[in-house]
């Protein structure tokens, strides 16, 4: 009437000796999950709105140096704030002396045309050859 129902008397179950990976599995999706939401925001730089264009990004191997132009006028290379006597010594410092570092200047949308010119002149008569215009993909543009 009282027998155990594994059938035998005094006999233990053995412990699993499997690892059970469904909590390390879920960890690593919540981890993934933070990581894709958070990276987007992780783009340095002065914020700054770029006017639209359907022009095809450039594409290089090295590390372009970017200067920005804020709506004020501000003008600052990455993300330090520079003076226009400043500028081609610290663009010099950032490439090691080479005239062909890729320079892109970011000039917000609603700046005069010739305050962005005027820097793409000082640059460019700095010395620098490979100066160019950052803009912003219209949002129906896909190519």
């Amino acid at each position: 009437m009282g027998m155990p129902s594994s059938g035998g008397k005094g006999r233990r179950r053995r412990p699993m000796a499997d690892i059970n990976v469904t909590p390390m599995v879920d960890v690593m999706l919540v981890l993934l999950i933070i990581f894709m939401v958070t990276s987007p925001m992780m783009t340095s730089g002065v914020n700054v709105d770029l006017p639209k264009t359907d022009a095809k990004p450039v594409n290089s191997d090295t590390k372009p140096i970017t200067v920005s132009i804020k709506a004020d006028g501000g003008l600052y290379l990455g993300d330090d704030p520079v003076t226009p006597d400043q500028l081609v010594g610290q663009l010099k410092a950032a490439s090691n002396n080479d005239p062909t570092h890729r320079i892109f200047v970011r000039g917000d949308a609603h700046i005069d045309y010739g305050r962005v010119m005027q820097v793409m002149g000082q640059i460019t008569s700095g010395g620098f050859t490979h100066v160019a215009l950052l803009a912003q993909q219209p949002a129906g543009a896909s190519h």
